[in-house]
């Protein structure tokens, strides 16, 4: 247990350069504080001690604002950033050298037994408001973007945005884990797309239109050209006719 506690602190210092030195993390830092007592509670979990573990993990919650189910397992060096809002429950798994920050979950998504709770292999690293729900498994190396939820299993060295997460592959491009300004947007990119597309199809529709505009101008030309050759060609068949028909009555009467 003191090992992992020394992995706790040395990732702190690692990872987060307020850190200044070991008493401010031990007063100051309420992941670190609620990771240690966690270890504490955990073992007497394992231990089938009854309530004590369960009451433990409450009172760190009131004190850290961070709820850690005392059957989770933690692994090393794992650094709950800030903290606050922070959820773990009872079956989830966390690798060594993960990262998690303010308003993550691992929850479960119903009321099954057995394991409900998600897997973190190492060096994940949880965006803030981030949550991860249902026993799933994410692979080593990846980043959750903040305000992701996750449902289905991720694959090593992946990038997951969006609500759905969506898996965004950063293949042969080496990211530092905290740069969180540069998570690919693609909702964004998504968006973009679709609005170049509606662009080209308006500019089709309208060029459509101009086509269609020029055909009903050229039909209703043309017709008014035959109406008003129709028209003089009446005007003189009946002058005509008329001129007739006058000559006709007065030779029959």
């Amino acid at each position: 247990m003191f090992r992992s506690l020394k992995s706790d602190f040395a990732i702190i210092k690692e990872r987060d350069p307020a850190a200044r030195g070991f008493l401010e993390i031990i007063l100051c830092y309420p992941g670190f504080q609620a990771i240690s007592i966690h270890r504490i509670s955990h073992k007497l979990w394992k231990y089938n001690l009854p309530i004590v573990p369960r009451l433990l993990s409450h009172i760190t919650r009131f004190l850290t604002g961070v709820e850690i189910h005392p059957g989770a397992r933690i692994g090393k060096g794992v650094f709950i950033d800030h903290g606050m809002g922070v959820v773990i429950g009872e079956t989830s798994e966390i690798g060594d050298r993960c990262l998690l920050y303010q308003g993550v979950t691992l929850g479960g998504t119903g009321k099954e037994s057995g394991k409900r709770h998600p897997t973190l292999a190492a060096n994940v690293v949880v965006g803030a408001g981030a949550k991860v729900l249902g026993g799933i498994h994410i692979g080593t190396n990846t980043r959750i973007g903040a305000g992701s939820v996750v449902v289905k299993n991720v694959e090593a060295n992946s990038t997951v945005v969006g609500i759905p997460g969506r898996i965004v592959h950063q293949s042969g491009v080496k990211i530092n884990p905290l740069a969180h300004s540069a998570l690919p947007d693609a909702e964004a990119n998504v968006i973009k797309n679709l609005m170049d597309r509606i662009d080209h199809l308006e500019n089709h529709i309208i060029g459509l239109q101009d086509l269609i505009e020029k055909d009903n101008k050229n039909r209703i030309k043309e017709k008014l050209l035959i109406n008003e050759s129709q028209s003089l060609k009446d005007k003189e068949i009946i002058d005509f006719i008329g001129n007739d028909k006058e000559e006709y009555d007065r030779k029959n009467l």
